[in-house]
Formats: structure tokens, C-alpha cells, sequence
């Protein structure tokens, strides 16, 4: 038992000393005297966006899950590559993100407002929580304080970002390195209460699950029946809903379809595996909900993720190139 102690708390010094933990460096209203009206540029930006595509919201979010679980929360997603490098976005698991348009209208405005002070890192993270904000989800205060990464790289993404394919103690490691407990990892899955996505992120459950041409035994047999409807074996085009019927609402069904094994991904299901995330799929079906309040907490811990502050980094003049 002391061994462990020890080490959990050689772990927690090892990861500020890597610079994984810097929340100390990070505030609400950094920009209060360089640039005050940040949070309401942001927001507009995005309420734009979503106000002419009811489907953004999830993107956005996404976004910047996929930025921060990558050299941490540095806006390096939104790089783009260059003649000698291939960055983080022409990953094969970022190829079908979206939304960047939204980011770089608020970093225009903002450049114009306040030239040179708002991080596109920052940008991002506000442009999350106002996405989810405005589809009748929960907020929260985002502390600011990020500075740009000058560096993104393609096989990075492929590593480290966690897939539709993980099992539970894959997950428990990944996010558990990047300082991210196993309620943060329950919590920031019901994520998946919104967005789409393609089939083949998912068909193996379907049609073969163990190379035999069998059914995965974890999902309910008639959802399978209704997912092979839409995906055909093989299928790499045809998008379905995550939380069918409400996949632009963010609410806490996406727990309830789980409960149900009615989750889309293996990383969904496997959250039944284990004791601790099973009780809360289960609590978070049932009423008396604190979904939206953890998830405000978990998004705050998350965007804590190898930040760079102070003079590292830059504050990039546009999105997609470092300056």
C-alpha cells in the first residue's frame, strides 16, 4: 500500500514537472483589462454558426477534446500541414472533423478587436463551452491563459487520441496519463449525447466482431438490427446519429442508451464493464441527474491539459499557420 501511495504521488510530480498540470497558470477573465469583450466575440461567432447549422455544436466539442488529448490544450489541431510535416489535422481520425471556419471568424474579430492577445487555444475552449451552452447545455467559466503550440504532428494524432474501439482499462490509461480520473473519462463520453458518425467506426460491432462474422454479444441484438438499415459491411460514407432522435440536443440520454446497451462504440459499452462508471451510467439514467453540473467540472479539468502559458508558445495571427 505504501508503494502505491508513493508512486501516485511520484506520478502527480512527475506530470507538473512535464508541465501536464498548470492550472495555476490559467484564469477566469485573463483577458478582463487586454481584451474584454473575448467571451462575447466568441460567442457570436459560434451562435452564427449553429444558428444556420443546428449540427455544429458537436464538432466544435469534439474539436477541442481532440486538441487538448494531443500535446495537450495548444490549439495544435488547427494547423495545418506543411511542406515537411504533416500536422495533426490530416489525421485519419481528425480528417472528419469540422467547424474550424467558426474558429478562425472568431480569431478574425478578435484580431481586429485586439490584435495579437487571444490565444487560438483559447478560442477553442470558449467555442466548446458556448456550443454546448447553446444547444441547452450546461456552462461553465473557462479559465484562459493558453498559448499557441508552434508544433503538430500527424502520428501524434494516431497515437494518442483515444478511439471508438478502446476497452475500458485502454481509456482508464489514456486519460488517467494525461491526469484525468475515471469519473472525468465517464463523464466527458457523455460527450457523445450529441454529433453523428460514420459506420465504420462502429460496423465491426455489427457484422464482425471477432473475425468470425458474428455480432458483437455486448449491444442489443434489435439495435444491431436497426443500425445494419443504414450500415452495410464494409460502409466508410454513411453517417447515423450517436444519441438517435436527439443528436443535436444535449441532454442525458446518451447514458440511458448505454444503461440499455444501446451504446454505438465499444468505448460506450465498455463503460458497463467496471464498477465505478457503470454507477453512473446507471445514476445518470435515472432521475436526479448531476450530468450537466460534472460535465462543466470534467471540461474545466480537461482544458488544464499541458497548456503552455507565460512566454511559451505564441499567439498565432491565424489559426491554421504558426507565425
Amino acid at each position: 500500500m505504501a508503494t502505491l501511495k508513493f508512486l501516485s504521488i511520484f506520478i502527480i510530480y512527475l506530470a507538473i514537472v512535464l508541465g501536464l498540470v498548470k492550472s495555476q497558470d490559467l484564469e477566469v477573465g485573463y483577458y478582463k483589462k487586454t481584451c474584454p469583450n473575448v467571451e462575447a466575440i466568441v460567442k457570436k461567432a459560434v451562435a452564427d454558426s449553429i444558428s444556420s447549422d443546428s449540427t455544429m455544436a458537436a464538432p466544435l466539442l469534439r474539436m477541442h477534446f481532440h486538441d487538448c488529448f494531443v500535446r495537450g490544450c495548444d490549439g495544435s489541431v488547427l494547423l495545418n500541414s506543411t511542406k515537411n510535416n504533416q500536422a495533426e489535422k490530416d489525421a485519419i481520425a481528425n480528417l472528419s472533423l469540422r467547424g474550424f471556419q467558426v474558429i478562425d471568424a472568431a480569431k478574425s474579430a478578435l484580431e481586429k478587436q485586439c490584435p495579437g492577445t487571444v490565444s487560438c487555444a483559447d478560442i477553442l475552449a470558449l467555442a466548446a463551452r458556448d456550443a454546448v451552452s447553446l444547444i441547452n447545455g450546461p456552462t461553465w467559466k473557462v479559465q484562459l491563459g493558453r498559448r499557441d503550440g508552434r508544433v503538430s504532428i500527424l502520428s501524434e494524432a494516431t497515437t494518442k487520441l483515444p478511439t471508438p474501439f478502446d476497452n475500458f482499462t485502454t481509456l482508464k490509461t489514456t486519460f488517467g496519463a494525461l491526469g484525468l480520473s475515471v469519473k472525468d473519462l465517464v463523464v466527458l463520453s457523455g460527450g457523445h449525447t450529441i454529433g453523428v458518425s460514420h459506420c465504420f467506426s462502429f460496423g465491426g460491432r455489427l457484422y464482425n466482431f471477432t473475425g468470425k462474422g458474428d455480432m458483437d454479444p455486448n449491444m442489443d441484438k434489435n439495435y444491431i438490427a436497426q443500425l445494419k438499415t443504414k450500415c452495410k459491411s464494409n460502409d466508410v460514407t454513411t453517417t447515423v446519429q450517436m444519441d438517435p432522435g436527439s443528436a443535436t440536443k444535449f441532454d442525458t440520454d446518451y447514458y440511458t442508451l448505454v444503461s440499455k446497451r444501446r451504446g454505438l462504440f465499444v468505448s460506450d459499452s465498455t463503460l458497463l464493464t467496471d464498477k465505478q462508471t457503470r454507477a453512473y451510467v446507471l445514476a445518470q439514467s435515472s432521475s436526479g441527474s448531476t450530468f450537466f453540473e460534472d460535465f462543466g467540472v470534467s471540461m474545466v479539468n480537461m482544458g488544464k491539459i499541458g497548456v503552455l502559458t507565460g512566454k511559451e508558445g505564441e499567439i498565432r495571427k491565424q489559426c491554421a499557420f504558426i507565425n
